[in-house]
């Protein structure tokens, strides 16, 4: 568990007055669903990214991270991005949103300290969203609207905030992802910032990207295992961008507000209409959609081997159409399949590196762990640690 708590009383010689944390997400089914409308099955895991904070009266912000070297120091009414230190851009993209909204708040000293390993998948750029703006809530109360704010909530006898409201956290995560798309350059989807947000222990949250709801279903009973390839993973040089473009072109020339309003068949009559970059990032999507429906009635049917043969599939998709895997993921998957306990196995996130997310009976687990990093680090030269994840509670 990483420690804000400490990190701030090192770096200010004080103790803070604040602490948060927000959730690392892993996607189980979804890839690239989000943006088009469509539907994600995901989790909130115990890896984590805490803030400890406390207020200032002089209208300045410092910020420590114990990821970085180095304090970013800026005023509160200009939010730049220092190519010295680009982790803080997440910091100030929700500041900016914040102040756009017309949410007053002054200066603050805040530690960051994180456990979510970088490049894996687990989104540590929206739990970082996430912490910032909750942060901010508890040094300088305020409620978020569909308008902007509204009057703040206030503290208890315990000097304690009322809990955010679903309906809030929807606002919360809309900003957040604002934050990325409009400061930091990347043009996410909301998945990531509602994992973080809604997250429940022990539970798969379904997502429904259309009508920006979140309905939540009791976890199956298999360890969820986490392989990093050691390839870098990063979305901000423009990857995730062009497949978002493909995405929004195919539906336009297919006179669909969306790529959730396709049908397969329709897709298939129409090939002609697009370019066969638009048809390939189309089909996965299409395809992928109708995968999660499969996945959540396997659910419902306590099918785990069905469930896991849908994450087989998945990443085949991602393989062959959207071309989001790399080779070393392909291994990933490739070994996980030859082990026994093994029920499913995918690439996780944006893809272009980064990690696996692994289905395993959990007596299993184990075996299943030094079987990867044997072979992995045998035809790679690169060690890799597979991560065994607990489902937990969303941000707080």
């Amino acid at each position: 568990m990483p420690d804000a708590q400490n990190l701030y009383r090192k770096q200010f010689n004080e103790t803070p007055t604040h602490l948060v944390r927000a959730p690392g997400r892993l996607e189980l089914l979804g890839n690239h669903t989000d943006y088009n409308e469509g539907l994600v099955m995901a989790i909130a895991v115990d890896r984590y990214i805490q803030i400890a904070s406390s207020p200032r009266a002089d209208g300045k912000i410092d910020v420590v991270s114990d990821s970085f070297p180095g304090r970013e120091s800026f005023s509160v009414n200009e939010f730049s991005k220092n190519a010295a230190a680009p982790w803080a851009d997440y910091v100030k993209g929700v500041l900016a949103q914040l102040r756009q909204r017309g949410i007053h708040f002054s200066g603050f000293k805040a530690a960051v300290a994180g456990d979510i390993p970088m490049g894996a998948g687990m989104s540590s750029s929206a739990a970082l969203e996430v912490a910032t703006a909750l942060t901010v809530r508890r040094l300088y109360p305020f409620s978020l609207t569909s308008s902007g704010t509204t009057l703040p909530p206030q503290r208890n006898a315990q000097g304690e905030l009322p809990p955010i409201s679903a309906g809030e956290k929807l606002h919360f995560a809309k900003l957040c992802q604002a934050a990325e798309n409009q400061f930091v350059g990347v043009r996410s989807g909301l998945l990531d910032q509602i994992s973080s947000l809604f997250g429940k222990a022990a539970h798969v949250m379904s997502i429904d990207f259309r009508f920006l709801t979140v309905e939540l279903a009791p976890v199956i009973g298999e360890a969820i295992i986490v392989c990093n390839s050691g390839v870098k993973h990063s979305l901000v040089g423009g990857e995730y961008n062009e497949l978002r473009e493909n995405c929004e072109s195919a539906a336009r020339k297919l006179s669909a507000k969306s790529l959730r309003s396709v049908e397969l068949s329709d897709l298939e009559a129409n090939k002609a209409r697009l370019t066969q970059r638009e048809y390939e990032c189309a089909k996965h999507v299409v395809s992928e959609i109708r995968g999660v429906v499969a996945a959540e009635r396997a659910l419902r049917a306590d099918d785990h081997r069905q469930f896991g043969e849908l994450m087989i599939q998945s990443h085949q998709s991602s393989r062959d159409l959207l071309k989001n895997s790399t080779k070393e993921l392909d291994l990933l998957v490739e070994l996980a399949r030859k082990h026994p306990g093994c029920l499913g196995a995918r690439l996780t996130g944006g893809g272009f590196g980064g990690a696996t997310i692994n289905l395993v009976a959990h007596h299993q687990a184990e075996s299943f762990m030094k079987h990867i990093a044997g072979e992995y680090e045998k035809q790679t030269g690169i060690k890799t640690h597979p991560l065994v994840c607990q489902i937990v509670d969303g941000a707080a």
